[in-house]
Order: structure tokens, then C-alpha cells, then sequence
């Protein structure tokens, strides 16, 4: 049975020039990868991800952060997007136009087919120099146990390869937030999907851009950090909202 959406709530939707969407750990979960703060599995379940994710812990022993992060790669690898990234996918072919901002440093939205995704908190699948922060891309498999696993070495100036992501205490990339700012003052309707709106300063850009006059619409399970601010609450799993908020829109 297709849910019941508020007739202002299309009309608004319909009549965007420019839409926003910003997603969290909610929508790749639905995908099958763990939020970050998941209890870990296997080989991984001793570890506090938030002890490994941090350049200290990087310095500290390089092969296990290395190695938790090549692991956290392979799941990527076999998870595909799920109905939530292809409606927003879908989405950027019927508004004039839709920017896709994402917290979370996996590929799916790509994947799905969204164009120009801003990552804000990185992408795993971008490791670059932790010295010189020369980019570097490798497509040669990952073993089984990556436990141990010594990064790469930079072929400028010979620094270890990190992650691509935003570690605790790193600032977000400045070019990447700095169009999320853009677009989130800059639009005139914004989807949140899947994110608890609770992690700074990504968890800014729904009050910016509500500040700014655009139409808050949240999807999520339950009430995030949001709860408060005018706007729609659509109640619900990303894979099942999404699909069906845009078949009403433009049926």
C-alpha cells in the first residue's frame, strides 16, 4: 500500500528549483553496512572504532588502522545501493536541481547513479598521503585477513597511505563543505535521510538551511536531531519513503 503524503507537502516538492539531500549512516545501513559506531564482528570485535579512527592511532600502529579500514573497504565492495540511493538517483532527473551531500565514505549513491556527490566526511574509497596528501588508487585485492596489513607507501615523497576519510579531530575538507554550505543556503527544499542530525558540523547544514527559507523534510525511523524545527517527518525506512514520496510527486 503506497503511504499517504501531504498534498503541500508534493506541490513544495514539485515546485523546487533546488533540492537538497543529505544523508547519513541510516541509508547505507539499509544497504547492509554497519553504522560506525555498530558493535564490531570477526576479527574486528575487541576494537573501539572510535580509538582506531584518529591520526594518533594511525602513528601508533599503521597496519591495524590500515587493515580495519581495508576490511570496512571489501564490505563496501559487496553491498550494492539499495531503493533509498536510487530514488534520490532517480530524483536528479525530474527537480532542476538536486545536490547530493553525504556524511557517509562509501560509494553507493554513485553507484545508484547520483551525480556529483559531495562527501563530506571523506571516501574510503580515496586514500591519499598521510604526509603529502598526494592521492592514491590501487585496484589489487584485498587478502582475506587484512589484520596486519601494512599501507602503501607514497610514490612522491614515500609517506604511508591513510584512509581518505575524516578522522575524530580533523577538520572536513574545505572545498567539499564549503559547497554543502552553499547548496544547504541555496535551496529551497532539503532531505535528511538516515542521519541522527547529532554530529557537528554536518548536523548544521538542516538548520542553515531551513534559516535560509527552504522546506525541512526528514526521513527517518525515528525523530533525530531535527525534533523542533518546522518542517515534514516522514516516518520510515529510506528504501520504503523515498520510492514513494517521489512516485506521489510525479506519478
Amino acid at each position: 500500500m503506497t503511504p499517504a503524503f501531504p498534498r503541500d507537502l508534493l506541490e513544495r516538492l514539485r515546485a523546487a528549483r533546488h533540492i537538497m539531500v543529505l544523508t547519513g549512516a541510516g541509508a547505507s545501513a539499509e544497504s547492509g553496512i554497519p553504522t560506525f559506531r555498530d558493535a564490531l564482528t570477526g576479527l574486528w570485535k575487541r576494537f573501539d572504532p572510535t580509538q582506531l579512527a584518529t591520526a594518533k592511532a594511525f602513528e601508533a600502529d599503521p597496519e591495524l588502522v590500515w587493515g580495519w579500514y581495508e576490511w570496512r573497504r571489501t564490505l563496501v565492495a559487496r553491498c550494492a545501493p539499495n531503493p533509498g540511493h536510487d530514488a534520490i538517483a532517480r530524483l536528479q532527473g525530474l527537480a532542476p536541481q538536486v545536490t547530493v551531500v553525504t556524511q557517509n565514505v562509501d560509494d553507493l549513491h554513485e553507484r545508484a547513479g547520483s551525480a556529483a556527490v559531495i562527501h563530506v566526511h571523506g571516501s574510503i574509497g580515496a586514500p591519499r598521503c598521510f604526509d603529502c596528501a598526494r592521492g592514491w588508487s590501487s585496484r589489487d585485492p584485498v587478502p582475506a585477513d587484512p589484520a596486519r596489513l601494512a599501507p602503501p607507501r607514497c610514490a612522491d615523497c614515500g609517506g604511508m597511505i591513510r584512509p581518505g576519510v575524516v578522522w575524530f579531530g580533523e577538520s572536513l575538507p574545505p572545498r567539499e563543505w564549503a559547497a554543502a554550505e552553499s547548496a544547504a543556503r541555496s535551496c529551497d527544499l532539503i532531505l535528511v535521510v538516515g542521519t541522527s542530525s547529532l554530529v557537528y558540523p554536518a548536523a548544521d547544514l538542516p538548520r542553515l538551511a531551513a534559516a535560509s527559507g527552504a522546506v525541512l523534510v526528514e526521513v527517518n525511523p525515528d525523530l533525530g536531531g531535527l525534533d523542533g524545527l518546522d518542517g515534514h517527518f516522514l516516518r520510515g525506512a529510506a528504501g520504503e519513503v523515498l520510492p514513494a514520496l517521489i512516485a506521489a510527486a510525479w506519478p
